[in-house]
């Protein structure tokens, strides 16, 4: 069962996050004898543990923090990072558009550093089950350890699949036992036929894609494949304000484009879609899909898809890292941290 987030005093074992007068965060565990350092001083650990979620520290330079345990957003957005993650705008519309509720049979591919698996295994409540399939087990490592760090350890209904989607997803499930999928890959339309056959009908196929070129593909596949409602796409950006009494204007930065969701919901078999109104515009053959997206992902460049590359030096770092974050979550654990970690000695 997932454990419950923690409340009351601090405790040692679990994280901080301090934030200064100007906002800058820093998230670091708690350690008997542990410090935290910054230039204005040092803030001993054990001046924290024990006082209430959202009391104000001070350093020995005088410079105050504001001390709270970090929600789950702060912690995805500073935690280790393998492959790039979702961002908790777009986690948000993946439980809404994939309605997400304790009990559902759920499958994710790929899981990257385990940022939407956090969101989806909280949304499970315990319930139902997230198999998270992954092509690279340094990926999976790491996002093992993240969410290792968050829950205590590995949840029970969550497994991760070491594979391609295509040949690993009939291995674990059974025709039609699938209630929801999430696609987050280079090309989810070459998954679809093995997608169709493990979900139920009415389930909900949600695709998290980068660019407009894979969007474009991935819905005329759904289109063509037959097995699924009319593919709706969309994004979502999100705009801060400013509000500082008269001062009420929007801020300067936005959080614009990151990806588009394209959502379809699986059809009984045999049942066919009422032929769409024709309209004036023309889709794109097979010849204009394979210009604006070949069809080998591993021609596409940074160019072409925006991915961003890891090297496998920093990979195993950043597994290092995770695998830390796990280890000081689970208390219970018999696993040995580094012993060349700075242990406590965390810097602001």
């Amino acid at each position: 069962m997932i454990q419950s987030p923690p409340s009351g005093p601090f405790r040692a074992g679990e994280r901080v996050q301090l934030t200064d007068p100007k906002g800058r965060l820093t998230t670091t565990w708690l350690t008997e004898g542990g410090q935290v350092h910054s230039q204005y001083g040092t803030i001993d650990h054990a001046a924290i543990i024990g006082i209430p979620d959202g009391s104000v520290v001070t350093s020995t330079g005088g410079m105050e923090y504001l001390a709270l345990r970090p929600l789950l957003t702060d912690v995805i957005m500073s935690m280790p990072r393998g492959a790039a993650i979702i961002y908790p705008k777009d986690s948000a519309m993946i439980l809404a558009k994939a309605d997400i509720r304790p009990g559902a049979r759920v499958v994710e591919a790929g899981v990257g550093s385990g940022a939407l698996s956090l969101w989806l295994l909280r949304m499970l409540a315990g319930q139902g089950e997230l198999v998270s399939f992954e092509r690279r087990e340094e990926f999976a490592e790491v996002a093992r350890g993240n969410v290792a760090s968050v829950y205590g350890g590995e949840p029970e209904n969550w497994r991760i699949a070491i594979g391609d989607l295509q040949d690993a997803l009939p291995r674990e499930f059974e025709p039609g036992t699938v209630d929801r999928v999430i696609l987050d890959m280079l090309a989810p339309w070459e998954c679809l036929p093995a997608v169709a056959e493990a979900m139920i009908p009415g389930g909900v196929l949600v695709c998290y894609v980068a660019t407009a070129t894979q969007l474009s593909r991935v819905a005329e596949a759904i289109r063509e494949h037959g097995g699924f409602t009319e593919p709706e796409a969309d994004e979502t950006m999100v705009r801060g304000w400013h509000v500082e009494g008269l001062a009420v204007r929007p801020d300067h930065r936005m959080v614009a484009h990151t990806g588009f969701l394209l959502t379809a919901r699986r059809l009984a078999p045999g049942t066919t879609l009422p032929e769409k109104r024709k309209t004036s515009k023309v889709a794109g053959t097979d010849a204009d899909r394979e210009a604006w997206t070949p069809s080998d992902p591993e021609a596409w460049t940074e160019a072409t898809v925006g991915e961003r590359t890891v090297s496998d030096k920093v990979l195993r770092k950043r597994g290092r890292d995770a695998q830390r974050g796990a280890a000081h979550a689970t208390r219970d654990s018999q696993e040995i941290i580094d012993p060349t970690a700075t242990e406590g000695q965390d810097s602001l």
